[in-house]
């Protein structure tokens, strides 16, 4: 396999006396989904956010394509072409989708006086929807008034078109129904498919192994095991997250 795209090595984070991360190991490839899974507790928030610039690492390192990086903040790992969807999707509901794409990176007709360019918003959001396969009844309705697996998808738009490297997904199916869970999982598939790595976090075993390439497998801070999904089956991954299976290899 090539060099790592995002590699974490031997990182560690500390929560008052809570050790959240002792250690921990990751590993992105370029073009890839790989899924981190893990049981409560086990990191993967901390990880995660750590590998997004929202919480600086007490130890350890972090490489973007083989050449450590210092993360200080989400800003710096979105000017690196890392975006991250978290679970409660961080929309602003009373706004459109364009708005919602844009939202921070509003482009401007006249600097200024900062009059905002909604022509260009809804332009481009249109394209970036298009691109992605993805179908808004309304693109002018707040995202209120949107599904759940819509405003899913707007959140996963935005984060596509910005990032050039990585998204990290933080349970992106939870709380949809059967046929929203497949929009979400079909629209991994095509971010991936774009070339942007796409990093899985779920609890959601046979979605993991429906979507992704690899698996990781956190427990108690530290990675405990990799995995190839086409060779692997529930019950390893499941055994590997309750202490049953502890091996670094399989992939």
């Amino acid at each position: 396999m090539t060099e790592p795209l995002l590699e974490a090595r031997g990182v560690t984070r500390r929560f008052g006396h809570v050790q959240a991360l002792r250690g921990a190991a990751f590993t992105a490839y370029a073009g890839e989904v790989v899924a981190l899974i893990g049981d409560n507790g086990a990191g993967k928030s901390t990880l995660v956010k750590t590998l997004a610039g929202a919480l600086r690492p007490d130890g350890g390192e972090i490489l973007l394509d083989g050449r450590p990086v210092h993360l200080t903040d989400p800003v710096d790992a979105q000017r690196l072409g890392i975006e991250t969807v978290y679970q409660d999707l961080a929309l602003a509901h009373d706004l459109d989708a364009a708005a919602n794409l844009f939202l921070g990176r509003e482009p401007t007709r006249f600097s200024f006086l900062h009059v905002l360019d909604r022509g260009v918003m809804r332009r481009r959001a249109a394209e970036a929807f298009d691109e992605l396969g993805i179908r808004l009844p309304d693109m002018s309705a707040p995202v209120r008034q949107l599904s759940g697996g819509q405003r899913q998808c707007v959140a996963v738009a935005r984060a596509v078109a910005w990032a050039s490297r990585v998204v990290f997904m933080d349970e992106p199916t939870a709380a949809l129904g059967v046929v929203q869970r497949k929009q979400v999982l079909d629209l991994i598939r095509r971010v991936r498919d774009r070339g942007v790595t796409v990093v899985l976090i779920s609890h959601n075993m046979p979605e993991v192994l429906a979507v992704a390439d690899r698996v990781e497998v956190l427990r108690l801070g530290r990675r405990v095991a990799r995995f190839t999904a086409a060779d692997t089956s529930v019950e390893q991954l499941v055994s590997a997250m309750t202490g049953g299976l502890d091996q670094e290899g399989a992939a």
